[in-house]
């Protein structure tokens, strides 16, 4: 490979199978769109000449239909091939945002998830609500707070349960339960009419690739304010994102079947056939200050990304380009694969990694992989945060 040109990747799984997007600048000049290959960023602007590939934004990319992502795909693949492609080392190059964030909807699609959380929140009642096997349940956050990997995550300050002294009053201040959640989201090309409604078939019509997501929760915060309305300050105030958005082409070899849907879902939420939708084998690796504690699997998630798509247009609600669906956290049935604290150390009663919740200074690393079209598995892009003292 020569200095300016990029080599096949094949290794780290950022190789010619993969090729995710983002956006990057060097040298403090004008963001654009990229490609990795490797440990190289293909610069698409330069190579291509296409302006939609010289913004600061998928945005414009991402708007254009699967058709153009299709063509722009096998143009890049024969871009970096060739190995002389326009490209910079993946070291001196920012990366930024990849996309304008429109809308934010978090959802609750794990099954082990929901069951141990409401076991460890409201010991003694039912664990699940009765509509949970009904639809996929979930909240609309806040899309101003998406950032990008690296970019530090600062302890919010909120009002918490009262406490012991003041059991009349209820306390302010910095979390105390700060934690993490570890996701998959899907990030929205196409828009949909006001009024519409995307059917389970449609995901790749409207759905452009995937990102990591780590929902940063506020457990306390959380626990005092999410009745009767949901989660607002104990997750509003930062979700990260991976710089690298995978095109959902790239993850045809890692569809899967789901674990079982039981009751069947209602109509809008099944194929035609009447079976449902597929899952994603997307394995995650959750390193909390620099030790693995757990490593979950999507694949078994009980609601797949295509049902959380088709729920949330089903009353007409419209979709715009840059959305975000997040998966809601990632867990499955073993000790091992608990993909946040609040499970891990089953409500702060036992350490993981010599803390319950995270410290300050702490960093979280999320990494994700999944199946390859060519037989290996490729490397999604991962998810840092390190957490910064409270402001004030």
């Amino acid at each position: 490979m020569s200095a300016d040109g990029a080599g096949d990747g094949a290794t780290d799984g950022f190789g010619l199978d993969h090729l995710p997007y983002g956006v990057f600048s060097r040298d403090g000049g004008p963001r654009r769109v990229g490609a990795r290959l490797g440990d190289r960023v293909v610069d698409l602007a330069e190579a291509t000449g296409r302006p939609e590939l010289a913004t600061a934004s998928l945005h414009a990319l991402m708007a254009l239909g699967p058709a153009v992502w299709a063509e722009t795909r096998e143009q890049v693949r024969d871009l970096a091939a060739t190995g002389v492609a326009p490209s910079h080392d993946l070291a001196d190059v920012v990366l930024h945002l990849p996309f304008e964030v429109a809308d934010l909807v978090d959802f609750y699609a794990s099954e082990h998830h929901a069951t141990r959380v409401a076991e460890i929140l409201r010991p003694g009642q039912d664990p699940l609500p009765p509509q949970w096997r009904h639809l996929p349940v979930g909240y609309h956050g806040r899309a101003g707070t998406v950032v990008v990997s690296g970019t530090p995550v600062v302890r919010p300050r909120g009002q918490g349960r009262p406490s012991r002294e003041e059991p009349d009053r209820p306390a302010f201040g910095p979390t105390r339960r700060l934690d993490l959640e570890a996701e998959l989201g899907f990030v929205v090309g196409v828009p949909s009419a006001l009024g519409s409604t995307v059917g389970v078939d449609a995901l790749v019509d409207h759905v452009f690739g995937v990102v990591g997501v780590n929902d940063w929760s506020a457990r306390d915060l959380q626990a005092w304010e999410y009745v009767p309305l949901g989660p607002m300050l104990g997750k509003s105030f930062a979700t990260s994102v991976s710089a690298w958005v995978t095109p959902l082409a790239a993850l045809d070899a890692a569809w899967c079947d789901l674990p079982g849907q039981e009751p069947a879902p209602l109509p809008h939420l099944r194929h035609a056939d009447g079976s449902t939708p597929q899952g994603l084998d997307v394995r995650v690796e959750v390193e909390v200050a620099g030790t693995v504690v757990s490593r979950p699997s999507y694949a078994t998630t009980y609601w797949a990304p295509a049902q959380m798509l088709a729920h949330l247009t089903s009353n007409g609600a419209a979709l715009r380009t840059g959305d975000l669906l997040a998966s809601g956290t990632i867990s499955g049935p073993g000790d091992d694969e608990r993909g946040c604290l609040l499970e891990l150390t089953r409500g702060g009663q036992v350490e993981v990694a010599g803390r319950g919740f995270l410290e300050d200074g702490d960093e979280v690393v999320l990494r994700y992989s999944a199946p390859s079209t060519s037989g290996g598995r490729i490397t999604l892009g991962e998810v840092r945060g390190t957490v910064a003292p409270a402001a004030g």
